[in-house]
């Protein structure tokens, strides 16, 4: 446990200390700031860090392995049913509890002054993470081509783009990109590592590409949701 924290607080340091010394450098020269400020500043990133540490730590040892064991687990059960019922619930409770995803919902309900109703919002990002996550399992499954699948995704979010008012389709990309954080990543890639390494034709590298598809998720949901509202 000791090696895994060390080991996860200097890949923080390594990611946190230029970005701050980048913004103490900036608020000195060109802003202007106190020294109370500066000294507030450099403590929050203390804080901030060690705070990090600890949850990439627990992340990395229990979320990590929980993924690739449930991954692991689902093909045995031989019921294509069962399989896609797990991936979707897993999915979607791991992209409601994303602290990304809750930072991106935060800030639209601040702009839009309640505009968009911020549950509905929730929800509508999590159902299309756990609905693109059952295609990128079965993908695995049957051994289709990722290629296919992007192409064919990604043509459908061309199309559906030029019906999707312009609010909608902002906001539907930037929730594509807000999923990729902390706890989907290393989960849903367990996940998708853990299915692949107990097929017997399968390769663990087939697990990958499960990220990039679970994007598409969230934009192709909330596009629809612009289309049914406007």
């Amino acid at each position: 446990m000791m090696h895994n924290i060390k080991e996860t607080f200097q890949e923080v340091i390594q990611a946190v200390f230029p970005l701050a010394l980048a913004i103490v450098l900036l608020l000195l020269l060109f802003v202007g700031i106190s020294w109370n400020d500066l000294i507030s500043f450099l403590i929050a990133t203390a804080i901030t860090a060690i705070g990090m540490t600890f949850f990439l730590t627990g992340v990395k040892v229990s979320m990590l392995p929980m993924g690739e064991a449930i991954g692991g687990d689902l093909p045995k059960h031989n019921s294509l049913g069962f399989i896609a019922l797990i991936v979707f619930l897993f999915s979607f409770f791991v992209t409601i509890a994303e602290p990304n995803v809750i930072v991106l919902i935060n800030l639209i309900d601040s702009a839009l002054q309640g505009g968009i109703d911020s549950s509905l919002l929730l929800f509508s990002i999590a159902f299309g993470v756990g609905f693109i996550m059952i295609i990128a399992i079965l993908r695995i499954i049957y051994g289709t081509p990722v290629r296919y699948l992007f192409a064919a995704i990604y043509s459908f979010i061309l199309v559906l783009s030029f019906f999707v008012p312009a609010d909608f389709l902002a906001i539907a990309f930037d929730s594509g990109s807000v999923t990729t954080g902390a706890i989907f990543v290393p989960v849903l890639m367990g996940l998708g590592i853990g299915v692949a390494s107990v097929l017997q034709d399968r390769s663990e590298l087939d697990g990958f590409g499960l990220v990039g598809l679970a994007t598409t998720g969230p934009i192709l949901s909330l596009m629809l949701m612009g289309v049914l509202s406007s």
